[in-house]
Parts: structure tokens; C-alpha cells; sequence
């Protein structure tokens, strides 16, 4: 929980963070702004290759745990210091690291505390339950970060996301005794490669073509970060269909079951994961955020509220679709005229000159998903309970499909936001944003959980710390593609477009998926996995 307060608290102001030009942000444009916020959530969840190898052989998960809460922690710290874009790229380096530790060990560990037979049947319900218990931290950060940001600054927002995931660390020391026995370091399988054979074989290339895709002349992929990441990630996804092919014959239907759901999964975080790129945008700009009167006052006094005003202070030049203007030296223009949220408010409609107005800060909205989470998780979890007595409960494979599926109906609901505010001519209801994260995080529950679920019943048991950094990697090319995705929204002047190519990504994801369904179910019934 404590490490999502972190995690989701700077993920959730990064990017306004990276493009604020009026409060001591790093004023970027948001193409550089996305492709830095896609580079560097796709990391943070390749490195857990690295981690989970290095857990399963040599370090064990308790430490590996710890290790990564600590980083992570520093890593915060480092990007409060403010202007200063050194620490700002070391920063994101050092939480980079220590996540690749972190992230797919505390997985494991429980799946671990459900090997015993007794507890078995229960895996995907205890997922589910984790998952519920985390997203507590996601939901419960942004006020935190809110607050912070808007009366103290960007650096204390930051820095209190490194106090939380240091408290994090505390309590998973406090609680050892209970996982101790989860925490075993896995035998080598005799074909398999050693830690240093597999780093050198497998590190050392990743990080000699990414450095490679950063150097060649033009861009393959849209930007040099893009190419890099993409050709630093081919030896990874090669040691990954190496170990299929080296795999005993027992563990290489589990092994390729696997890597076929990663292959799907990659289009679910490409759209998830623009909760903090295009949804934040659409939040910031497109959305009435005009707080309701009976809001209005204590949020006032208790210092959550973004205050605006009709003045004619200076700031940056935006077009009709928000996008800043530079002149030729490549500076934000600034002039006077009111502030940039009233620009698609009618005059008519706007408070008199000088009047403040209250609204509510953009990263709240980053906690309607989490909220979900927690209250729509007992429901998934009794509807599961209740189809498993009458012996009709999906498949974990099945539980994914139904998740990819949901989420492209999600998109459709921005789809119709686009079209209700006439593309941004006035404001769209914020009952459209909340509506389309209720919808998404249905099929998130369906899929991420399960997911995790799938990862610690299917691997096999000396590769159980690997497989799921193969679950992490492809969330990391699919957090890289959301990306790279968000850097095409200033492309689409009809914002519906960029919102049908999210529909078109899912419902084709699913599509192939609906196709293995059968054989992944296959699998799992003669591993008596389902």
C-alpha cells in the first residue's frame, strides 16, 4: 500500500509537473513530457527481469523487497530538489532501479503463501484482495500530493512520496515473521545459464543496443528514447523465447502459455497507462473541474482547492487545443490574458473580473481508479465465489479475456465525452472522466490480478521470480507504447480519433486472445491449474 502511495502520488503530478510553466515546474512541452513520462514508467517495469532473476537465484525475495523500497525511497527524495535536471534524471534512474527489485518480488512472495494445497483454489481471490489493499495507496495519495504541491510546492509532493515509501519498508520489516517460510531461493535446473552468464549474455546487449537505437542518425520508432528502449528490449524478449526453447519438456507448455498472454497484455497498459498522459490532459483542460458549492468551502479552508481568476496576468499561449506556442529561440510565449482554464468557458460564463474560483485539482482524478479498485474488488470476488460454486467460474485466461474486452468498452465512453463537449469547444462533464476509469477498472480487475494470479500458478516453480518480470516486461513495452501513444494527442485535432485508435487496439488485442482461448484453457486443465 505504501509503495503505491509513492509511486501513483508522483506519477499522478509527473507530467504536470514536467509542464508547468507558471509554478516552478520544468516547463516541456507535453510531447517531451509524454515520451519521458512513457520511457520512464516502461523501465520501471523492465528492470523486474533483473530483479526477479536476481531474487530467484541469488538475493531471495525478503531482501530484494527491501532493497528496492529503499531506492525507491532515496529515489523520491532525490526529485524533490528542485531546478536541477541532473538530480531530476538520477532520480528517475535510482527509482528505476530499486522498482526492478521491488515490484515483482512482493508478487511472488504471496503467491508463495498460496502453494500450500489447502489454500490453492483460493490464489486468484487473495490477488484480488492484494490488489484491493495497494490500490488504498493509490487512492488516498493524490489529496496528499494536492495539498502539497499547491501550499507548499512541487518538491514537497515528491519528498512525501519517498516518506511513504520508506514507512512501506518499515512495515514489511515489522511483519516478517509471518512470509518468512514463502521466501525460498529456487534450485538451478542444470540447462539452465548461471546469473553471471545470463547478465552478460542478456544485460550487456540490452544495454549496448539501447544505447545503439539512442545513437543511430533519425528516429525508427518517433524519438531517440523510443528507439532505445525498443532495440534495449529485443535481447530481454530473446532470452525470454530462448528459455522456451531450452525449457524441459514438462515446463515448456506452462512457459508458452505465458508468453502468449504477455504478448496480448501489452495493449491493455498501452491505454491504462494514459491515466497519466492524455487523461490528465483531458482532465486539466477539458474537463469542468468547478468544484460544487457545497464543496467549495471546506476544500477552501482546508487548503485543497486550485484557486484561479479571471485577471490578466501573464501566461503561456496556448491554440484551441491547449498546445503551447514558442517563439524562435524555442521559449514559451507568456501573454497577458486570462487563465488558460477559461479558455473554452464562455465569457458569459466566466466569475466577474478578478474573482477567484475554486476548482478541483487534476490529480484527484487520478484517484477515481484506485477508488474503484477498492470498492468494486469484494463484488468481483463474491461474483467469482458465486459462478465457482455452480462450477461456471471463468478460467484465469477467460477472467483476461473479459478484461480486455471491458476496457475497450471504456474507451468508448471518452469517445462519447469528446463528442458531448463538441471536441473541446466547452467543457465536458467530469462525470465522463469518472465514468470511463469506472468502466476500465472492471476490466482491470478482471485482468491485472489475474494476471499475477496466472504468473504464480503457471510458472514453473525454479522460474517463478523470472516469469513474472516476463509479466512486468510486458507491462513495461505496454506502458512505453502508452507513451508513445500520448505523444500523437496534439497530432489529433478531433480528439474522438485519438480515442477510436485506443477502441481499434483493444478489441483487436482481444480478438487474438478470444483466438487462444481455448488452447491457454487446455493448458491449464492438464497442468490442473483450473
Amino acid at each position: 500500500m505504501w509503495e503505491r502511495f509513492g509511486y501513483y502520488l508522483m506519477i499522478g503530478i509527473f507530467v504536470l509537473y514536467m509542464t508547468d510553466a507558471q509554478r516552478g515546474g520544468l516547463s516541456m512541452d507535453r510531447a517531451v513530457a509524454s515520451d519521458i513520462f512513457g520511457t520512464f514508467i516502461a523501465l520501471v517495469y523492465l528492470t523486474p527481469f533483473i530483479g526477479g532473476l536476481l531474487a530467484d537465484r541469488l538475493l531471495g525475495y525478503r531482501f530484494s523487497i527491501i532493497l528496492g523500497g529503499v531506492l525507491m525511497g532515496v529515489g523520491y527524495l532525490m526529485l524533490a530538489i528542485p531546478n536541477n535536471i541532473f538530480s531530476f534524471y538520477a532520480s528517475l534512474g535510482v527509482m528505476i532501479l530499486g522498482n526492478g527489485f521491488f515490484k515483482p518480488n512482493i508478487s511472488v512472495l504471496l503467491g508463495n503463501l498460496y502453494n500450500d494445497e489447502r489454500y490453492k483454489v483460493l490464489k486468484d481471490t487473495g490477488y484480488n484482495i492484494f490488489y484491493m489493499g495497494i490500490n488504498i495507496g493509490a487512492l488516498i495519495c493524490n489529496f496528499f500530493a494536492a495539498w502539497l504541491r499547491w501550499n507548499i510546492g512541487w518538491g514537497a509532493a515528491f519528498a512525501a512520496a519517498g516518506v511513504g515509501m520508506f514507512i512501506g519498508v518499515i512495515v514489511f520489516l515489522s511483519g516478517m515473521k509471518h512470509y518468512a517460510h514463502a521466501d525460498v531461493v529456487k534450485t538451478t535446473d542444470k540447462n539452465e545459464a548461471g546469473v553471471g552468464q545470463l547478465l552478460s549474455s542478456v544485460l550487456l546487449p540490452a544495454i549496448a543496443t539501447g544505447i545503439a537505437g539512442w545513437m543511430i542518425p533519425g528516429n525508427i520508432f518517433g524519438s531517440n528514447s523510443t528507439d532505445a528502449f525498443m532495440l534495449g528490449s529485443l535481447p530481454v524478449i530473446g532470452f525470454y523465447l530462448w528459455t522456451l526453447k531450452k525449457a524441459i519438456p514438462s515446463d515448456k507448455p506452462r512457459i508458452q502459455a505465458l508468453l502468449s498472454v504477455y504478448a496480448v497484455v501489452i495493449i491493455f497498459w498501452a491505454i491504462f497507462k494514459q491515466n497519466g498522459t492524455a487523461l490528465t490532459t483531458w482532465a486539466e483542460y477539458y474537463t469542468d473541474r468547478a468544484m460544487p458549492t457545497w464543496m467549495e468551502g471546506p476544500a477552501t479552508k482546508l487548503k485543497m482547492a486550485q484557486i484561479v481568476r479571471t485577471d490578466t496576468a501573464l501566461y503561456p499561449k496556448y491554440d484551441e487545443h491547449f498546445r503551447t506556442e514558442r517563439n524562435a529561440a524555442g521559449e514559451i510565449v507568456k501573454i497577458a490574458s486570462v487563465n488558460p482554464y477559461f479558455k473554452n468557458i464562455p465569457e458569459a460564463e466566466r466569475p466577474p473580473q478578478g474573482k477567484d474560483m475554486a476548482l478541483i485539482s487534476t490529480e484527484i482524478y487520478q484517484s477515481v481508479n484506485p477508488f474503484f479498485v477498492v470498492i468494486l474488488t469484494p463484488l468481483i470476488i463474491f461474483a467469482f465465489s458465486w459462478l465457482r460454486r455452480r462450477g461456471k467460474e471463468p478460467t484465469t485466461p477467460g477472467k483476461i479475456w473479459w478484461g480486455l474486452t471491458i476496457s475497450a468498452l471504456s474507451t468508448l465512453v471518452t469517445i462519447w465525452a469528446v463528442y458531448s463537449c463538441h471536441n473541446g469547444e466547452v467543457k465536458a462533464s467530469a462525470n465522463w472522466l469518472i465514468g470511463a476509469y469506472g468502466v476500465i477498472t472492471v476490466g482491470e480487475l478482471c485482468l491485472s490480478p489475474m494476471g499475477l494470479s496466472m504468473v504464480s500458478k503457471m510458472s514453473p516453480r525454479h522460474l517463478t521470480g523470472l516469469m513474472m518480470g516476463g509479466w512486468q516486461l510486458a507491462t513495461s513495452l505496454g506502458n512505453k507504447l502508452s507513451g508513445v501513444l500520448a505523444t500523437m494527442w496534439d497530432r489529433y485535432d478531433d480528439k474522438a480519433d485519438f480515442f477510436w485508435v485506443n477502441f481499434a487496439l483493444l478489441a483487436a488485442a482481444a480478438a487474438v486472445l478470444s483466438l487462444m482461448l481455448k488452447k491457454l484453457n487446455r493448458i491449464f486443465r492438464e497442468q490442473g491449474l483450473n
